[in-house]
């Protein structure tokens, strides 16, 4: 059999993901490799769970364990099994200081003094896992940042982990739908890889990616459009009576997968607060904060409706924000209405 010419091969099919990143690394010149161990870590950890969730029909990991977590929600068998992952491929790495995710009240101390222990990565490990049992898009989110006081002696856990957006060195999430994706940042752009079943590595399919300044979709959980501020009605009754131009409505119920359409298509993805949740739903330091910086890193714009997400200083580990994202003229238009004064 003949081969193809190479003309016919993408020149991006062939980059892999740890590829990427070690090119990644000419912008930051202190890097040690170091940090491509940790995403490798992020990576094995994806790959574990997108083989399991591809099989949970066959075994019994469907279904929820009839307990709840400290967010108050129902956990689901596959959010425990992909917690557990994340945390083995992650604390095997010596770079990795502090571990927090979604699932666990308090952040899991892996080194609290020495040199070691460098990166603090913090994760929803199985966003949208409402969705499971229906078969819909989930996903797995996730922030890094980098310890403030990387010396020697003891080191104040929360202080590091309590940083603003801005601070963060990388963001990214998985989606796990028809084909498993991993997007992701280090400041440098914003880059798109798909995992392919033959090789099991993740191969580059798109990179700079770009929001587009303005999009068509309003995505919103419109249920709670009683519950929502009235500023926020009045915004989604002009967007629902534009004609010129006509806006369509598209909500999945997962962040990672709202937002994974947003940053294709373009739009506005939207969650304010209500009336019974009036400091918002999402979390800021996983949910939030990572999505707002993969979002500006695209050209897109992301606010809670007063302020820019990744300005705001976090108080507390599982903090809860309003989340206003997506293209820039739709987040600006949405913030025309939100912050006007009162």
């Amino acid at each position: 059999m003949n081969d193809l010419p190479e003309s016919q091969f993408p020149e991006t099919s062939m980059v892999t993901l740890q590829q990427h990143i070690m090119g990644q690394q000419r912008y930051h010149p202190t890097a040690t490799g170091e940090f491509s161990w940790l995403l490798s870590g992020l990576t094995q950890a994806t790959k574990i769970i997108s083989a399991k969730v591809r099989r949970a029909g066959l075994v019994d990991i469907l279904g929820a364990t009839g307990n709840e977590n400290i967010q108050g929600e129902v956990v689901q068998k596959l959010d425990i099994f992909a917690n557990e992952i994340l945390m083995k491929c992650l604390s095997y790495r010596g770079n990795v200081g502090i571990l927090a995710s979604e699932e666990n009240e308090n952040p899991i101390i892996l080194h609290d003094s020495g040199a070691a222990g460098r990166y603090i990565v913090l994760f929803d490990p199985l966003d949208g896992s409402s969705n499971i049992d229906c078969n819909m898009p989930i996903g797995t989110i996730f922030s890094v940042l980098e310890r403030q006081n990387t010396g020697f002696g003891p080191r104040d856990s929360m202080a590091d982990i309590l940083q603003p957006g801005l601070k963060q060195r990388a963001a990214g999430y998985v989606i796990y739908g028809s084909s498993t994706i991993l997007v992701y940042t280090t400041g440098q752009g914003v880059h798109m890889f798909t995992l392919d079943p033959a090789s099991g590595a993740f191969l580059l399919s798109r990179e700079n990616m770009k929001i587009p300044e303005d999009g068509l979709i309003y995505s919103v959980n419109e249920s709670n459009y009683t519950r929502f501020d009235s500023d926020v009605q009045e915004y989604l009754v002009k967007i629902k009576k534009s004609e010129k131009p006509r806006y369509n409505s598209r909500y999945v119920g997962a962040l990672v997968a709202d937002f994974h359409r947003t940053l294709l298509k373009g739009g506005i993805f939207m969650y304010p607060s209500t009336s019974d949740a009036p400091k918002g739903k999402l979390r800021m330091l996983y949910e939030c904060s990572p999505m707002a910086f993969l979002a500006e890193q695209a050209g897109g714009m992301a606010t809670d409706g007063k302020q820019s997400i990744l300005e705001k200083i976090p108080g507390a580990l599982h903090e809860r924000s309003p989340l206003f994202i997506g293209s820039k003229n739709q987040v600006e238009e949405a913030l025309s209405f939100t912050n006007k004064t009162k």
